[in-house]
């Protein structure tokens, strides 16, 4: 009977653990948009309090200097100077929330709201008078499927390590 008590004592340890882990980990633009949009999500953002100095020139992800890529650095340090708020990555379904790290070629995104920074200059353009900011209406991000990344993975291990306890624990 004591293994059965460690064994449930284990999984419920396991289960709290998995269900408080942080998945989608960084908020991108979406490549399938013109990239008109997307410089208004990207201006929104810088505009709103994201770190968007080293998307300037001869900074460090800089390059590719694309709209595509300037966007979705800019949107990740809002969200992340935001606490990763789900709310501070839906932007009018113009981005969504990526597991993904997309760091690459010396430009590192931020991962944490410390790595973001939060003393930084306020923005390098202005946010545009209405329309590509975070959207109350939109609660999905333009996913259409979770709010939070992850939401019914961990679901989904809660509920199965739920019904191995009680088999366990019969």
């Amino acid at each position: 009977m004591a293994t059965h008590a460690a064994r449930l004592v284990f999984l419920l340890a396991v289960a709290a653990t998995l269900a408080g882990r942080s998945e989608g980990g960084w908020c991108l633009c979406r490549t399938d948009l013109y990239d008109v949009m997307l410089q208004k999500t990207l201006d929104y953002a810088c505009g709103g309090g994201a770190d968007c100095r080293p998307i300037l020139q001869n900074g460090a992800c800089f390059m590719p200097n694309t709209v595509k890529a300037h966007c979705s650095y800019a949107v990740n340090s809002y969200y992340q100077r935001s606490g990763q708020n789900p709310q501070a990555c839906l932007f009018s379904g113009t981005t969504f929330v990526s597991n993904n790290d997309p760091s690459a070629n010396g430009c590192l995104f931020p991962a944490t709201q410390s790595a973001a920074g939060t003393n930084g200059t306020i923005g390098v353009n202005s946010p545009p008078a209405f329309g590509q900011g975070p959207s109350a209406n939109d609660m999905s991000g333009g996913t259409k499927i979770f709010p939070v990344a992850g939401t019914a993975k961990r679901a989904v291990i809660l509920a199965c390590c739920w019904l191995l306890a009680l088999y366990l624990s019969a």
